[in-house]
């Protein structure tokens, strides 16, 4: 496993850590004795860093990693989210009381006296225009409830917005082979103010596993069935916001150049770890064979420019016009 430094904590997490929204919820049938076994797993090969949040199983993904770490003794830092459990999900939703509850239930749910890092759930662009959100957030960190904060964004321009607020100390964007285009500018900019990024969705959704076909169905309650068009979150959540059929054809041009010896996965999670302003990458696993092939990407050789090029210029001529200018 390799660490990198996020932000300005003074911690070195490792490359490849943990999403955990898939054993929480919204990704179909998931075993909780398969998810733990995908955790210890992750945990033994190096992992450091897990990302959870209170809305993944409304908690139950919280309250397995709270397990988790009260049967291991290695350091493992985690990181949840709050504000999606606001209904409406407003802008004036993000004011002192609501957060400092969701922070208690956390704080419940993980079992623990401060929660390590706690990002703002993807809230509407207006909250970033509102320093005193930032400021409740302060007040938390000196109440011994969050030892650090940052933000989960959809957009580009959030992300730029958000470092503008000096103790934030990482953003978690969609970064993939399928969205690139946070490398253009917000990456130099995270990198000039050392503020950690995040990169979620990796595989984008799956897609990017080359295990998808025309003919694969997804369960009712997995968002890959029912959020297609957004109909429940951004639909930039859901296979990065590429349509289907196009994903699958980008794909199999992909495939053809994955490395002799290379699962389509790890080949996935090395393209996002050659940009160097990236902290780690977060996929997911439901259980200990998928945490052990994600876990493996983090050894492998590094991509040379002829392929990096390759890559690029796949997603300039089947995914760029679908996606790039909408987050």
């Amino acid at each position: 496993m390799q660490y990198r430094e996020l932000g300005r904590t003074g911690w070195k997490v490792s490359t490849v850590s943990f999403g955990a929204w898939a054993i929480g919820g919204s990704w179909g049938s998931v075993d909780d004795k398969d998810s733990l076994a995908a955790l210890h797993r992750s945990i033994d090969l190096g992992v450091n860093f897990i990302d959870t949040a209170d809305v993944y199983g409304d908690g139950r993904s919280e309250r397995l990693v709270a397990q988790l770490l009260k049967e291991r003794k290695e350091t493992i830092y985690v990181a949840t989210k709050a504000g999606r459990r606001l209904n409406p999900h407003v802008a004036g939703g993000y004011n002192r009381e609501n957060l400092t509850a969701f922070v208690e239930r956390s704080l419940k749910n993980l079992n623990a006296e401060a929660i390590d890092l706690l990002q703002l759930h993807c809230p509407p662009t207006e909250v970033y225009y509102m320093p005193e959100t930032f400021g409740v957030l302060d007040d938390l960190v000196r109440a011994g409830k969050l030892r650090y904060y940052g933000v989960s964004v959809e957009k580009v321009e959030e992300a730029v917005k958000a470092i503008e607020f000096p103790n934030v100390q990482s953003v978690q964007i969609i970064f993939n082979i399928f969205r690139q285009r946070p490398a253009e500018l917000f990456f130099t900019e995270a990198t000039r103010r050392k503020v950690g990024i995040l990169a979620r969705v990796p595989l984008a959704s799956g897609m990017l596993t080359g295990k998808l076909t025309a003919k694969s169905t997804f369960e009712s309650d997995d968002h890959r069935a029912f959020n297609r068009h957004g109909e429940a979150f951004d639909r930039g959540e859901t296979f990065s916001g590429v349509d289907y059929e196009t994903g699958l054809q980008a794909v199999e041009e992909l495939r053809a150049l994955v490395p002799a010896g290379w699962s389509m996965p790890q080949f996935a999670l090395r393209w996002i770890l050659m940009h160097e302003a990236v902290t780690c990458t977060i996929p997911g696993a439901k259980n200990p064979a998928q945490a052990e092939d994600n876990a493996k990407a983090a050894e492998l050789p590094v991509l040379d420019a002829a392929m990096m090029e390759k890559i690029r210029a796949i997603y300039a001529a089947r995914i760029r016009e679908l996606v790039h200018h909408y987050w």
